[in-house]
């Protein structure tokens, strides 16, 4: 793992929420992790505590809920996306959902210990506290963007919207998931694909 990189991108990515002077960047990566999952290991699984929030840097996951024996997925996240089992983070309850590797992937991490001791630090402490706020925000509308589009948009509109995301990432996604995200059999994708390709 190219660390480097993955940090630059990472404050790339974080500098839409809050901007650090060289000085407090370079406190804010000693308390950075990095970690790394091969494909179909669990960033989160049900019953256990979330202890990071994560910035992909390479990869993608995806989120599922188990309901009578079958695997139902909610959401994924891509390349420059974070990630996190965020209430079970924040509130240090199990998790009740599945967090999965879809791919080799790697992440920079935040642990729940070292966000606290950052909230805490006197340098770091104001725009830690902004971020966390901003991030906050950031999740909230992505789920309330992901219920709205299954009340408002057809399959082929939310399938649409998923390609704006990433067609590259997409294809490397097994076709019965993105079927299953969007709320379709595989078959209805299939078709949904062709008329896009046709048209």
């Amino acid at each position: 793992m190219d660390t480097l990189k993955a940090t630059a991108s990472f404050r790339n990515h974080i500098s839409q929420f809050v901007e650090y002077t060289d000085e407090e960047w370079a406190l804010f990566c000693s308390y950075l992790e990095f970690g790394q999952l091969k494909k179909k290991d669990h960033f989160t699984e049900n019953g256990k505590v979330c202890n990071h929030i994560a910035f992909i840097s390479k990869g993608s996951l995806r989120y599922y809920h188990m309901m009578d024996g079958e695997d139902i997925t909610g959401y994924f996240s891509f390349e420059n996306e974070f990630a996190s089992s965020y209430k079970s983070f924040l509130t240090r309850q199990p998790a009740v959902n599945y967090v999965q590797a879809l791919e080799d992937t790697e992440l920079v991490l935040i642990s729940h210990h070292n966000w606290q001791t950052m909230l805490g630090h006197p340098v770091l402490a104001y725009k830690t506290e902004r971020f966390g706020r901003l991030f906050a925000e950031y999740y909230l509308i992505c789920y309330e963007e992901r219920v709205t589009a299954f009340i408002t948009q057809s399959p082929e509109e939310r399938y649409l919207k998923l390609l704006e995301t990433g067609r590259e990432i997409l294809q490397r996604i097994p076709q019965h998931y993105v079927a299953n995200f969007l709320g379709i059999t595989p078959v209805s994708l299939s078709r949904i694909r062709k008329r896009i390709l046709q048209s």
